[in-house]
Formats: structure tokens, C-alpha cells, sequence
């Protein structure tokens, strides 16, 4: 089905506002159109490109985390429902892999999801307790590594447990089970 061009910048408009991490090479796909005719209605719409609108939901996310900084967040958070789920995305260039073979360091991996794990938390101090982790399979300089962490437990008020699944184009890479350690700060007294 061929879409008149208000149709499809219409359409265009709705998707990304349903899901801004949408690629142009799928919208084009979508729209059966070609990506230059996506960029060209982006454009118009001032629609900026996909690392753009990432930056932009991590950014308004982070204004509602307590536990981390934007600079000790490791990958870019693109979803966050504080105290129950969360999602980060990491994009692995050459900072991150083993020189000679390209290969992704597993120390960025757990760093993504641990501090995934801490900004899910609703409190002014969340520390790992204890980490199980499992390298499922290699990752490569270039993949997108998207980190999905969940809270499936609660022991009290200050532990809870959450559960991480990392993956490269649907495929798990890492997975991991994070036991928290996490409480509010008095707020500090103001002398009078």
C-alpha cells in the first residue's frame, strides 16, 4: 500500500511518538519507501535521527534517578520505571573490546547492567551486595548491546533482588542476578 506523503509523515509522527527508538531502515521498511524519503520527512518534521531521540529519553529519565549521576551510568538509559523495571542500551565501540580480536571486554557488560541495576532503585544510596552473573555469548565491537533489569524481589526495605538479560539483536549475551543494598539518607537538619 502506497501512503500519500501527509499520510506517511503522519504515520511517521505516531510510530516514533510510540517508540522513538525506531530505525529509519524499519520505518522505510514500514512505509515501503526509501530511507533517504524517511530522512527527508524527518527532516521536514524536525524529527531529529535515532542517537539524537536516545539521548533525549535518557536525559529526561535521569532527571528522575536518586541512586547515580548521568556520568556513572554506564550505556544510555531509554526506559525507566523507578523501583520496578528498566532498560539501558550500549553501543560497543573501540573503548570497549580487546585490541587485537575486537571482542567486547565482559567488564563493560556487568558495568552496564550493574549500574542499571542501581539507577532502577528509588533511593539516594544503592550498593551490589552480591552479583551471580553468566556470559551467554561474545559481543563485538559495533554491536548494540540493550540490557533489560527487572525487580523480582523485595526482602525488606532495604534489599531487594533484580534480574538483567543483556542482548545483541534479540539473542542473550549476558544475564545476571544483582542483590541490592539500598536506603534513603536522612535529609540533612537545617541549623537555625
Amino acid at each position: 500500500m502506497r501512503y500519500s506523503k501527509k499520510d506517511r509523515q503522519s504515520g511517521l509522527q505516531k510510530m516514533l511518538e510510540d517508540n522513538p527508538f525506531i530505525t529509519d531502515e524499519q520505518l522505510a521498511t514500514n512505509f515501503q519507501v526509501s530511507v533517504q524519503t524517511i530522512r527527508l520527512d524527518r527532516m521536514e518534521l524536525s524529527i531529529p535521527e535515532l542517537r539524537e531521540r536516545i539521548k533525549h529519553v535518557a536525559t529526561d529519565r535521569l532527571t528522575t534517578v536518586r541512586s547515580l549521576t548521568e556520568d556513572d551510568v554506564i550505556g544510555e538509559i531509554i526506559d525507566l520505571t523507578l523501583g520496578d523495571s528498566a532498560i539501558s542500551m550500549l553501543e560497543i565501540g573501540q573503548e570497549h573490546v580487546f585490541h587485537t580480536r575486537n571482542i567486547a571486554r565482559g567488564h563493560h557488560l556487568f558495568a552496564q547492567a550493574n549500574s542499571l541495576a542501581v539507577a532502577l532503585l528509588d533511593d539516594e544510596l544503592a550498593l551490589t551486595k552480591k552479583a551471580t552473573i553468566h556470559f551467554v555469548k561474545q559481543v563485538k565491537k559495533g554491536d548494540r548491546v540493550v540490557a533489560k533489569a527487572q525487580v523480582t524481589r523485595r526482602e525488606n526495605e532495604r534489599n531487594s533482588t533484580i534480574h538483567v538479560i543483556s542482548k545483541v539483536h534479540q539473542e542473550k549475551v549476558f544475564e545476571g542476578e544483582f542483590t541490592m543494598y539500598h536506603v534513603s539518607q536522612p535529609e540533612e537538619k537545617v541549623m537555625k
